[in-house]
Order: C-alpha cells, then sequence, then structure tokens
C-alpha cells in the first residue's frame, strides 16, 4: 500500500439539471461563495468530524462545480475511501451548502445563490451524475 494520495476529480454539482429532492442549481450558484475565498471541506458521507482530503481546485465552469483534489491516507478514513475509490466501490460526489438565495417553479427549488461548505465522497449522491474519477493530471 502506498501513502501517496489519491488525485481525484469530478462534478460535484451540474447546472440545471434535477437532483432527487427536486433541487435545480442554477448557473453562478457557486460563484459568490468562492469569490469570498472560504475553504471548502472534503468529507466521506458528509461527516464533519473526519475530514479525509483537501481540494485542490473548486471552480464553476460552463458545465457545473468542478472538483479537484487529493484524497489523503494518512488517516484511517483517508485510507479506507482511497482504496474504495480505486476498487470503483464509491465514486459520488455530493455538495453540503447554505442556501442563500432561491426560488420555488412547481416542485423545483431552484438554487441560485448558495454558500458552498463542503463536497463529500458519498455512496449515493443526491445528483446521480456528480461523480468522481481518479485524476491523471497534477492537483
Amino acid at each position: 500500500m502506498t501513502d501517496e494520495a489519491l488525485k481525484i476529480e469530478g462534478y460535484a454539482s451540474l447546472f440545471w439539471t434535477r437532483d432527487l429532492n427536486d433541487d435545480v442549481t442554477a448557473a453562478g450558484a457557486f460563484a459568490e461563495s468562492l469569490a469570498a475565498g472560504a475553504p471548502v471541506t472534503m468529507l466521506h458521507q458528509h461527516d464533519e468530524a473526519e475530514p479525509i482530503g483537501v481540494w485542490d481546485e473548486v471552480v464553476e465552469d460552463a458545465k457545473g462545480l468542478f472538483v479537484r483534489g487529493r484524497i489523503l491516507r494518512a488517516t484511517p478514513r483517508g485510507r479506507l475511501v482511497a482504496a474504495l475509490v480505486e476498487a470503483g466501490a464509491l465514486d459520488g460526489l455530493s455538495i453540503g451548502f447554505r442556501q442563500v438565495k432561491a426560488r420555488t417553479q412547481g416542485r423545483l427549488r431552484v438554487l441560485s445563490r448558495v454558500e458552498l461548505w463542503e463536497v463529500s465522497i458519498v455512496t449515493f449522491p443526491m445528483l446521480p451524475d456528480a461523480r468522481l474519477k481518479i485524476s491523471s493530471g497534477s492537483a
């Protein structure tokens, strides 16, 4: 087993895509939060007690919220999550946030501004297409 961090990347949110909770994130929803420079924590299953790595890049692009980071093997949880990701058993991403501005459109809640707190690696993402992959690029 290597102690080297596992580099990962993916989309934690996709703009204008309905999730399983009937939320839709508008393009630009994360811009103010990201510009403020507050750190975005990497967690496993939204468990704030055990951060598992660092997000080196968290940016909005035309598609959604793109993240690139490293799962650190310095902790038991980090080693476990890295092993599960490498085995293909864990590949979901999910955001933890506070709604700042939203509107209701029928059954949908359209999030136009959120304060992003964390991006978790999860078993079942609320947005089914929010997935990570092992990164071949530099983090």
